[in-house]
């Protein structure tokens, strides 16, 4: 019986640990794409970056908590959250957005490069 009890707690650990590896793997955007990602500031309560994407570069799924994006040049962006979703948006070069916490990835399909700056607002501690 306590081979059955250690098996049974050995695959649930397995399981939660392929279950949890996804969203470990979605997280910080500036760790899955170094080369059009860097941070600006890093405070406890903020975090700001640039973002730069060339036409047909991606960024792989990360997450954010809530955000401000300021577009600073235009682009066409398709993106994919966590869930599947999938939508192509086209932005204007001054355009600003606010997201509530979110995992997804990018894509810019455009033809001009992208930059934007995000604003990260961390949660209180």
């Amino acid at each position: 019986m306590a081979v059955i009890n250690r098996r049974y707690a050995q695959c649930v650990l397995v399981a939660l640990v392929y279950a949890g590896a996804g969203a470990v793997m979605a997280q910080d955007m500036a760790t899955v794409s170094p080369d059009t990602t860097k941070v600006l500031i890093d405070k406890a309560d903020v975090r700001v970056l640039e973002v730069n994407v060339k036409p047909g570069e991606g960024i792989p799924m990360h997450s954010h908590p809530e955000n401000v994006v300021y577009f600073v040049t235009g682009g066409k962006i398709k993106t994919t959250t966590s869930d599947g979703k999938v939508t192509e948006t086209t932005r204007k070069p001054g355009e600003v957005l606010w997201s509530a916490p979110i995992t997804h990835s990018n894509q810019n399909v455009g033809t001009t490069a992208e930059k934007v700056i995000v604003i990260e607002l961390k949660p209180a501690k």
